[in-house]
C-alpha cells in the first residue's frame, strides 16, 4: 500500500512537470500574425459633409397691437390656419389720462366754438333776408359755422378712441381688434385673456399677440465652416434628413451663404439658407432640428483602397501588397479623393492587386465565452 501511494506521487509530480513544461513551451512560440486584405477595385467616391441646422418657415410674422389695452377675449388657437385681416382676438383699451383729458377738453371747447359759430350765424342770415348785408359776409359765417361743425365731429371722434378705441364712423376698422396681416398658421399665441399688451413704439417693441407664418415656404438655416464653405455656390443640392421623421429624406437647393462669419466654440462659421421641398403626406413643425448633407467633391469608377491600408512616412503613403509567395511588400501610392472610409489611388497599384489592412486580433475571453455558450447548449 505504501508503494503504491509513492508510485501515485511520483506520477503525479512528473504530470505536473510535463504540463508546466508543455504550457511554457507553447507560450514561448511566436503567434501567428493574421491581417485583413483588400482587394484595389473602381468605385465611386464622394466627399461630403454634414450641416446641423433646423427647419423654420422663410416668412414667420409677429402679430402686435395698435393699441396699449387689456386682452379681453382670444378667437383663434395655435396650430389654426387664418387669413389676412381675420381677427384673432379683442382688447379692451387702458386710455391714457393725459390724452383722455386732452381729448375731452377738445370735445368742450369745439362745442363752445360750434354754439358760438351756430349764434353768429342766425344772426347775419337774419340781416342778409332783410338785405342789410352783402352775400359774402353771410358765406362767410356759413362757413365758420361749417368749419365749427367739422371740429366738433372730430373731437368726438378723437374722444371715441383714446376713451374706446374705437369711433363710430370707423367701426370695422377698430384698433381693438387684433387682425393678422398675413395668411397662414397660427404658430403660438403666447398671450392670454386678462394679459395687458402694448403697442410698438421707440422705446419698446411691443406685446406679441400671436405668431403667423407660411408653413408651406420653409427653409433650412444651418451653419457651415469655413474650412468648406469655399466649395459651396447657391443652387447646390442638398439631402435634408430630419431626427423626428425617421426615414424621410427630403431634397433641398442651398439659396443663400452669409458673407460674414460668426465665431461659435472657437470657430468660424457661416450661416447658410436653404429651400426646402416637402411633400403634402408629411406634416413639417417649425423649428425641427435637421442634418443637410452636401456633396463637396465627387469621382465615378476610380481606383480605390480602404484608408485603413494606408501608411503614411511623412508625406507620402504607402500600401503593403501581397507578393506571390504569401509576403507583403511595401509599395509607394500617390492618393486623391477621400470620403472618411476609402480613398482614391492614382498612382501606384492597379486594379484587382491585394493589400494588407489592419491586424486580425483574436479575443481569447470573446472564443472562450463562445465555446462555454456552445457546451451549455448542448
Amino acid at each position: 500500500m505504501k508503494k503504491f501511494f509513492k508510485y501515485f506521487v511520483i506520477a503525479l509530480i512528473a504530470v505536473v512537470l510535463i504540463g508546466t513544461f508543455v504550457f511554457l513551451y507553447k507560450n514561448s512560440q511566436p503567434e501567428e500574425i493574421r491581417y485583413q486584405e483588400f482587394a484595389a477595385s473602381k468605385q465611386n467616391i464622394a466627399r461630403t459633409t454634414v450641416l446641423t441646422g433646423k427647419i423654420v418657415p422663410r416668412n414667420e410674422v409677429n402679430i402686435k397691437p395698435q393699441i396699449n389695452g387689456i386682452i379681453a377675449e382670444i378667437y383663434k388657437e395655435a396650430g389654426q390656419m387664418v387669413q389676412q385681416g381675420e381677427v384673432i382676438a379683442r382688447l379692451t383699451v387702458i386710455p391714457d389720462m393725459n390724452s383722455l383729458s386732452a381729448a375731452q377738453s377738445r370735445v368742450r371747447l369745439s362745442e363752445i366754438n360750434l354754439k358760438q359759430a351756430q349764434t353768429n350765424f342766425d344772426r347775419e342770415k337774419a340781416l342778409y333776408q332783410k338785405n342789410l348785408i352783402s352775400a359774402e359776409e353771410y358765406e362767410k359765417t356759413e362757413q365758420a359755422l361749417n368749419q365749427a361743425k367739422e371740429e366738433y365731429a372730430a373731437s368726438q371722434e378723437s374722444l371715441e378712441v383714446i376713451r374706446d378705441g374705437v369711433s363710430s364712423k370707423n367701426a370695422t376698422s377698430s384698433s381693438t381688434l387684433i387682425r393678422s396681416t398675413i395668411t397662414g398658421l397660427i404658430l403660438d399665441i403666447p398671450v392670454k385673456v386678462g394679459n395687458s399688451v402694448i403697442q410698438a413704439n421707440t422705446l419698446n417693441d411691443g406685446t406679441t399677440v400671436a405668431t403667423v407664418a407660411n408653413m408651406s415656404d420653409l427653409i433650412f438655416e444651418g451653419q457651415v465652416d469655413e474650412t468648406e464653405v469655399g466649395s459651396l455656390y447657391e443652387g447646390m443640392p442638398l439631402s435634408i434628413t430630419i431626427g423626428a421623421l425617421r426615414d424621410y429624406t427630403f431634397d433641398a437647393s442651398l439659396e443663400y451663404i452669409s458673407p460674414k462669419a460668426v465665431e461659435s466654440n472657437g470657430a468660424n462659421q457661416f450661416k447658410v439658407k436653404a429651400a426646402v421641398k416637402v411633400d403634402s403626406e408629411h406634416t413639417i413643425r417649425s423649428g425641427y432640428s435637421a442634418n443637410a448633407q452636401i456633396e463637396l467633391e465627387k469621382k465615378e469608377d476610380v481606383l480605390s483602397v480602404p484608408e485603413s491600408s494606408l501608411e503614411f512616412v511623412g508625406d507620402d503613403a504607402y500600401v503593403y501588397t501581397k507578393a506571390e509567395d504569401g509576403t507583403y511588400k511595401q509599395t509607394k501610392i500617390t492618393t486623391g479623393l477621400s470620403d472618411g472610409v476609402n480613398i482614391e489611388v492614382k498612382e501606384g497599384l492597379a486594379e484587382g492587386d491585394t493589400v494588407r489592412g489592419p491586424r486580425i486580433i483574436e479575443d481569447d475571453t470573446e472564443t472562450a465565452k463562445q465555446e462555454t455558450s456552445t457546451e451549455t447548449e448542448e
